[in-house]
Order: C-alpha cells, then structure tokens, then sequence
C-alpha cells in the first residue's frame, strides 16, 4: 500500500491540477491520497470536497507548516510506502510505479527521489550532497546558472540528473520513503516550518545505515514557486528560520557565523523568529 500526502496552503488551482495528474496516471498498486490542509482561505477543502470526493482531506486547524502537517498525515495513513508529494507538481504516467519499484529492489534503501523538471522540461538540480557552506555554494551555482539559462550549467545539471545515482537527499518535492525507515527516523523534524526538512530527514535516514536513491527513469513536474507566489514575505523568512535551524542542529559552528552573515544583510533575525 503507497500512501501518496500531500499539504496544501492557499493552492487550489496547482493542487487540483496535481490531483487531476494522479486520477488520469495513478500507480497501478494499491493507494490512498491524503491532503492535509494548512487552514487555507482560498476555499481549497470545499474545493477538494466537491471536486475529489476519493481524496481524503485532513484539516490541520492553522498553518502548522510543512513538516508538522506531513506528520498529521503519515500518523493518519498506514500503507508500507509514504510518498511526500508537493502540490506545485504534476505526475507523469508510469513515474510512481517506477519510483515504488526502484525503492524495493533495493533492500538497503530507505528513501528515493525521482529526476524533477520544470513546466518546460528542464532538470532540476533535486539532489545533492550533505547542507554545509561549501556544499551549498556549488549547489547555489548550479542551480541559478541553470534557472538563467547558462548553457554550461543546464548542461551539467541534464547530465547529472541523466544518472542514478545514491546523493546524501533528494528533495521533499517528491519523496517516497518506506514507513519503518519514517519511524525510525522519528518522521519530520517540526522545528523546520518550510525548507530544509527533506536533508534532514534523509540525514537521519543515512544515519540509519539506509540509502537514498536518485531514480532518473522516474520524472515528474515541479511548477516551482507558483504554490508560495502569494506569500513571498513570508517564504523567504520560513526559508531563513529553517537555514539558521539546519545549521544549529547539524553544523552548530557555523550557525554563529550564518546568523552574523545574516545581521549584515538585514535578514536576522526575521519575524516570528
């Protein structure tokens, strides 16, 4: 059993499109889809009553976050494979079957992550190695090369996403991961409102002597950012709390100096913080 969670946030119109993807390319094994609300305005659980009365909606009461409300969902399902699915994202036939297939062949692994494009079919870097400030700047080099259309960065990052391969994470975007690797792990951190949580779930993981998988024959849509237009403000402190959080839990040195780094720019400490 493949219980497919998704949270939701002030997403109607990408999360029904996601959800439309799943009825019209479902995996062939059994399943259950879960959104679990973050107490959006924007009518989208009257939405998914009315619209995708198969789905089952949770209702977390408030924005408790990413991490909080994915675990509201994992603790309300029961299936063998957890897929973490973002709602920016649409799935392409066949990828769930291949992604749940790859993970099983693979007794050693705990959690896999497909190759991720975007609305025009360009790779996404989805994959990486461990958070640390080096690692992070080749991953930051990457990734805005490619999102500025630098020949040699697209290149480099079709060619990575072209192989599997075994990364340190893959990104929450879309992530299966098996229900006892997820206890063991003791599901998400909550303390990571949004941003960063994949890494460190797959830390943990990795710290469980399990593997993560990076499946390039699996491949789905990520409308990047079209969930989170509306609330930039907002993003990009949760974005800034879950960095300072990362690096106070697994490189505490040098969290004094992103939080100096951060002063310099004006962008700590940030609101709610």
């Amino acid at each position: 059993m493949l219980d497919i969670i998704i949270v939701s946030y002030n997403c109607r119109e990408t999360l029904d499109a996601c959800l439309r993807s799943l009825a019209s390319a479902p995996p062939h094994r059994a399943h259950g889809i879960v959104v679990v609300d973050n107490h959006s305005t924007d009518g989208t659980p009257a939405h998914i009553r009315s619209n995708h009365p198969a789905v089952r909606l949770l209702e977390a009461g408030d924005n408790v976050g990413f991490a909080a409300a994915n675990n509201i969902g994992i603790r309300a399902t029961g299936g063998q494979l957890v897929l973490l699915l973002n709602p920016d994202t649409l799935v392409t036939p066949g990828t769930l079957d291949r992604l749940c297939d790859a993970l099983e062949a693979a007794p050693k692994a705990g959690v896999a992550g497909p190759r991720i494009v975007d609305g025009v079919g360009r790779a996404e870097l989805s994959f990486g190695r461990m958070l640390s400030p080096l690692s992070e700047l080749r991953q930051k080099v990457l990734v805005v090369g490619s999102d500025r259309g630098a020949n040699w960065a697209t290149r480099a990052v079709e060619r990575m996403t072209r192989r599997a391969q075994r990364p340190d994470w893959v990104s929450g975007a879309c992530l299966l991961i098996r229900r006892d690797v997820l206890a063991q792990a003791g599901l998400l951190d909550e303390r990571f409102f949004m941003y960063t949580e994949d890494v460190d779930l797959c830390a943990t993981v990795r710290a469980l002597g399990r593997d993560i998988l990076f499946v390039p024959d699996a491949e789905i849509v990520h409308l990047r950012g079209r969930s989170r237009a509306t609330a930039a403000a907002a993003t990009r402190h949760a974005y800034r709390r879950s960095h300072v959080a990362f690096y106070e839990k697994h490189h505490p040195a040098w969290a004094k100096v992103l939080k100096t780094y951060l002063r310099l720019r004006g962008e700590w400490p940030v609101p709610g913080h």
